[in-house]
């Protein structure tokens, strides 16, 4: 089926009214589009398994590297011998097509061996974030019911913990830097049942060949657990290969080898998965997987292996800026650099001051609109950066939609599509939305509606068909019935000279429900106060929307990189009750 054609409606009331109005939206995205970007998704393999990308580019350019990693490379052949040795031994183990493998490692080469040997068998990949604490391990490892997990040896006293509490019956340890240059082996404990080490999986007879099926489960990627205890969304190869394909040709890339990745952002989320694995794994490229962030270490690595895209923060651009080697670095490769703005937002000016740096060529642009559910590639920005119009805008400009994939804003209450310029819910349909929540029916029925994901995101599409977030609808304020959006105050207020970041979250108040609170960091060197940046904003935004201001050192941060808002949502209720 051609994903552009008409599929189920949001409403059935609504069908013919939903239809002309993605009509409308495709052709005005269509016009939108950068020149020479298709509306149709091209698959530079056709449509096959991942592994089976991996065996391609093992056949035909067997010695380029597939993956980077603290001195030393993987070439395709040798990545595709690893894969096939590790089915052999999880295949040995007992492990089925169906099967849930937990993979609870960090950035490592190991990582994407154990996914790729993982889908070669027709099992079920399952992703563990390493910084869990116990109660989330065994959450994670009692939901899928994972049998097997891959994990480090400094992990092992930690999966200890739980293993009286999960079905895991088999362990896969490696160390590290067990595929670094300096590699060395595991520590182990005395040997015991059930417990092996990496050598031993890669030294095994490899799994025979299993023919793909795109659209059998192949991943549980679980979510954030922001509103109660993390959901496994269900995803397959088809999926993977969709986000891939489609995003690849939403940016011009093609299976040339020209795609080299820098990666440091975690391969366990499914960001760094398609950034880190699959791209380059489908696109014949290179993965430069990094530990972790060394801004240091990044510009050595961006200019030896000739990198043509990354994602950080504004702050580590701001960090690569800032290191005394960086005008000898050669960026040239690097003609695609992504921000994430988790605290500093991205603005014209650290725009201008990253292209004059590296290069006109090297145009620094946020990344891409979505989440896992959707396997997070959904709508992008990319050739939209003329005049700054994509900073410029109301936050957030999230672009057109990649192709194949139809984005609408519809009313919260009735689904009804909702005139151009008005906010009301993103809700998004594509080929690599989620199958449905594992186990979870209540949650696919909420959120799943005939072929629509309902995202819970408030946005809005302008007169141009570009998507505009502007956050979580729980994340709202409401004065006097007006709706003040926190992203929008927050772009307001950093578009002031002395404003380096700000957070905005909401306080209750007797007689307008709420009010929208700010706490800002001042650049350096500048003089702010509450007093005067509350004055500022009452020159720069409506009234209802000015927020009572406290200026801050620094902000509470969780181990993701984000401004942990509920820590400063009840300091923003003691300003709010001190009037």
């Amino acid at each position: 089926m051609d994903p552009l054609d008409p599929l189920d409606p949001l409403d059935p009331l609504n069908s013919e009214k939903l239809e002309q109005y993605l009509r409308d939206l495709r052709t005005r995205q269509a016009a939108s589009r950068p020149p020479g970007i298709p509306a149709t998704v091209h698959y530079p393999l056709g449509e096959r398994g991942i592994p089976e990308h991996v065996a391609h580019w093992a056949r035909t350019v067997p010695d380029r590297p597939a993956i980077v990693f603290e001195g030393r490379s993987t070439a395709y052949a040798e990545l595709d011998a690893l894969i096939g040795a590790v089915a052999g031994w999880l295949d040995a183990t007992g492990v089925r097509p169906g099967d849930r493998v937990a993979v609870h490692l960090p950035n490592t080469p190991q990582f994407i061996v154990a996914m790729m040997a993982v889908l070669r068998l027709g099992a079920v990949h399952v992703p563990v974030n390493p910084m869990f604490q116990a109660a989330e391990l065994a959450h994670e490892l009692a939901d899928s019911g994972a049998e097997v997990v891959i994990t480090l040896d400094r992990l092992l006293p930690l999966l200890d913990q739980v293993l009286d509490r999960v079905p895991v019956r088999q362990i896969l340890v490696t160390g590290a830097d067990e595929m670094a240059a300096a590699a060395t082996a595991p520590e182990l404990p005395a040997p015991a049942p059930g417990l092996t080490p990496w050598a031993t999986a890669t030294a095994h007879a490899p799994a025979p060949a299993h023919p793909t099926d795109l659209d059998a489960l192949a991943a549980l990627n679980y979510t954030g657990g922001t509103t109660g205890l993390p959901k496994g969304c269900e995803h397959t190869q088809r999926h993977m290969l969709y986000t891939t394909a489609s995003s690849a040709t939403a940016m011009g890339r093609g299976a040339d080898g020209g795609f080299i990745a820098l990666c440091y952002i975690p391969v366990f989320w499914i960001a760094g998965e398609n950034l880190g694995i699959l791209s380059p794994l489908v696109l014949g490229g290179t993965s430069v997987l990094m530990p972790r962030w060394d801004p240091a270490a990044a510009l050595g690595l961006l200019a030896r292996h000739r990198v043509s895209t990354m994602v950080g923060t504004v702050e580590n651009y701001l960090e690569l800026l800032e290191r005394p080697e960086f005008p000898a670095a050669d960026l040239s490769a690097l003609d695609d650099p992504m921000a994430v703005s988790f605290v500093r937002k991205l603005s014209p000016e650290v725009r201008h001051r990253w292209q004059a740096a590296a290069g006109a060529h090297s145009v620094l642009r946020e990344g891409a609109y979505g989440m896992t559910e959707t396997h997070t590639f959904d709508a992008t920005p990319y050739g939209l950066a003329k005049d700054d119009r994509d900073l410029l805008a109301e936050p957030v400009f999230c672009g057109v939609p990649v192709p194949g994939t139809d984005i609408a804003v519809v009313s919260f209450e009735t689904g009804e599509p909702l005139p151009l310029g008005e906010v009301g819910e993103i809700v998004v349909r594509s080929p690599s939305v989620l199958t449905r929540y594992w186990r979870n029916p209540e949650a696919t029925a909420a959120q799943l509606r005939d072929g629509w994901l309902h995202t819970g995101d408030n946005g809005r599409i302008g007169g141009d068909g570009c998507l505009r977030y502007l956050g979580r609808d729980k994340d709202m304020i409401k004065v006097k019935g007006m709706s003040v959006f926190p992203a929008e105050v927050e772009l307001l207020l950093t578009r002031h000279p002395g404003v380096r970041t700000a957070a905005v979250v909401p306080g209750r108040h007797p007689e307008k429900g709420q009010v929208p609170v700010a706490f800002v960091s001042p650049e350096p060197g500048a003089t702010l106060t509450a007093e005067g940046l509350e004055g500022w904003a009452r020159s720069a935004m409506a009234a209802y929307k000015v927020p009572r201001v406290r200026v801050v050192g620094e902000f509470p941060m969780t181990a993701t990189g984000k401004i942990r808002k509920v820590e400063l949502a009840e300091r923003a209720q003691e300003i709010v009750d001190a009037g």
